[in-house]
């Protein structure tokens, strides 16, 4: 029987790193979870927080005489930004730095030879900040985390796409065709089948999101949210909004003074009232979100009021024991 090793990689959004190693001949289980700090069993919601000293990482179970720990290494190198000190593309925060953890000598070797390799190449203008570290106790994550870019494949391709991460390895990689193992996942969001829909929205999201609906004011469960994360469209999963724009608008609904990327943003007149007033939709999934008035504080003096269903925040979320709804991204 041929032996197995294992070796782990810290890449910023674990779900990112799992389809980009498991298509390896000779990888046999990519496994995310938790790695690096002191935290014994440590829950997805407490690495989030920042403050376990665990970062979201891969356990990687290969045959090495199938693929090589340095080839592992080299397209390990392909899946990040070794120059971000803060985390990984829109994923900020200690929990998402990057960092190679060894296993063995042999392993500390290659790893610090390839850094170093890294290093004296043009490639990068900054400095490269990968850690190289010696291996703790790795913990699995939480089973709705493992495969989940096909267990929720429309929410993490977009995701995916507008992470930032695609487009920049695009970009220092592009020299090199076979960059990245695996399909580009940035094609771009497909708008869902009715049936798609019926599976991901609730009767009152549909309504919401598909009819124009509106949320009851004060009584919705995030209108007094003070958790930090992003706000995405439930459909497409686009990132909207930011939990640092929002503010107390007194209307009982989610309210901000700006859009986290205007892009994804789309205003159109709505003359469903007497009183004409501009509606705020999301580009990709033409979900209705809310309106936007002229009357919010600085420096944008706009508010946008958002109905919530439509547009969740990235904290954890699980329905009837399913897979959550959004990606986490606290402490960003």
């Amino acid at each position: 029987m041929e032996k197995l090793e294992k070796a782990i990689f810290a890449g910023g959004c674990f779900w990112c790193l799992e389809p980009s190693f498991e298509t390896l001949p000779g990888v046999l289980e990519v496994r995310p979870g938790y790695v690096g700090g002191n935290k014994e069993k440590p829950t997805y919601e407490e690495v989030c927080t920042g403050m376990t000293g665990h970062r979201e990482a891969v356990q990687i179970v290969f045959n090495p005489s199938k693929v090589t720990y340095r080839e592992l290494l080299d397209v390990f190198w392909k899946q990040i930004d070794p120059t971000d000190l803060d985390g990984q593309f829109v994923d900020q925060g200690p929990q998402y730095r990057t960092a190679i953890f060894y296993l063995n000598n042999e392993q500390k070797r290659l790893a610090e030879f390839s850094k170093k390799k890294l290093e004296q190449s043009i490639r990068f203008k900054k400095p490269i900040v990968t850690d190289v570290i010696r291996a703790s106790r790795f913990y699995l994550a939480e089973d709705y985390h493992h495969h989940y870019h096909k267990k929720c494949s429309l929410r993490y391709k977009y995701y995916r796409t507008h992470s930032g991460r695609d487009q920049y390895l695009k970009r220092i990689w592009r020299e090199e065709k076979d960059a990245s193992p695996v399909k580009n996942l940035s094609e771009g969001f497909t708008e869902p089948t009715k049936e798609q829909l019926k599976k991901i929205l609730s009767p009152l999201q549909k309504q919401i999101t598909q009819q124009n609906g509106t949320e009851n004011p004060f009584h919705n469960e995030y209108w007094d949210n003070k958790k930090e994360g992003i706000y995405v469209d439930i459909v497409s999963g686009e990132p909207l909004f930011s939990s640092r724009d929002k503010f107390d608008s007194g209307t009982g609904w989610p309210s901000f003074t700006r859009s986290l990327n205007p892009e994804n943003i789309v205003e159109k007149k709505d003359k469903s009232l007497p009183v004409t007033r501009t509606e705020v939709r999301s580009k990709h999934a033409d979900s209705h979100l809310g309106h936007v008035f002229s009357d919010g504080p600085a420096p944008t003096y706009r508010t946008s009021l958002l109905h919530k269903l439509c547009c969740p925040t990235l904290h954890p979320q699980r329905e009837s024991g399913q897979e959550r709804v959004c990606r986490i991204r606290e402490n960003f």
